[in-house]
């Protein structure tokens, strides 16, 4: 399977009323979107994704990611199977080990060894009697080591929360081939006083989990970029402003390297589905 263009990356899809996410989700098809990302912590995921599935009927739909430590294997493969006998190729599985602080608030020392828990799961899911296919499944990496996973057991990777300079990183850690497909936060308003207050405690959040803390140190962000989300680490992160900003920092990530990019688009209410927001992306997309 190949990705290209611009998907929407949504939580509003995954935990938002089905009624809503289905119309939400016929709509992004048609406004050109190429992909429909959505999350997961656990749950019935497979459910939110025939979901979207059944209110499409072109675009792919991606877990981003789902959560190993939350599904057997043996229970995803078999989902994956009825889905695309469904729906036909359009399901692509971004899997992950998500991160510590929510692994093991339910069950305290389970997240340990996230590279050789990812190896074991994908074992696991070539075992099974219908395995998921290579092809249709990407993993979520930060690191050179699961980059390296990403390029040799799946068809690529998934990297959320990332810069450009990230994307270029991992595009020659990955080689030509596996597929790249970062997300990207985007806020659509020229303000910065309403950017930051849409933003500045949702990155707050992240910034608490290890995983995403320690990649952007690596990224040459000092400890005190994180500890008061610094204008400088803001603006790397989110690109905020008008449409054309927005596209600016899409076109950067696929001159880096990135084959598909889908865009998380935050509003002031974030159980909100940023419909108007969608549409005038995919209008200056179109130009």
């Amino acid at each position: 399977m190949k990705l290209a263009g611009v998907g929407i990356w949504s939580s509003q899809l995954r935990y938002g009323d089905f009624v809503e996410s289905a119309e939400a989700a016929a709509e992004l098809e048609e406004l050109g979107y190429s992909a429909l990302w959505i999350p997961d912590v656990g749950g019935k995921v497979f459910d939110a994704v025939e979901n979207l599935l059944h209110a499409t009927e072109r675009v792919v739909v991606a877990t981003g990611i789902l959560n190993l430590w939350m599904h057997e294997p043996a229970d995803v493969a078999r989902s994956y199977h009825e889905c695309v006998a469904e729906y036909g190729d359009r399901l692509i599985l971004g899997i992950g080990v998500s991160h510590a602080p929510l692994v093991d608030a339910g069950e305290p020392g389970r997240y340990k060894k996230p590279l050789a828990a990812t190896q074991a799961y994908l074992d696991a899911l070539d075992a099974t009697e219908q395995p998921v296919p290579v092809q249709a499944r990407v993993l979520a990496a930060l690191g050179p080591k699961m980059l390296h996973l990403s390029a040799t057991r799946a068809n690529g990777s998934h990297p959320y929360l990332v810069t450009p300079a990230f994307t270029a990183q991992a595009r020659a850690a990955l080689g030509d081939g596996p597929l790249l497909l970062p997300e990207q936060t985007a806020i659509l308003t020229t303000d910065a006083d309403e950017a930051r207050a849409i933003g500045t405690e949702w990155l707050r959040n992240y910034l608490l989990l290890p995983n995403y803390a320690n990649n952007l140190l690596r990224a040459g962000f000092a400890k005190e970029d994180l500890d008061s989300v610094s204008d400088r680490l803001f603006d790397a992160m989110i690109a905020w402003g008008d449409e054309e900003t927005i596209l600016r920092r899409v076109h950067e990530h696929v001159e880096a390297g990135a084959d598909h990019v889908c865009l998380q688009v935050l509003d002031s209410d974030p159980q909100a589905y940023p419909r108007e927001q969608w549409r005038r992306i995919a209008a200056a997309l179109k130009q």
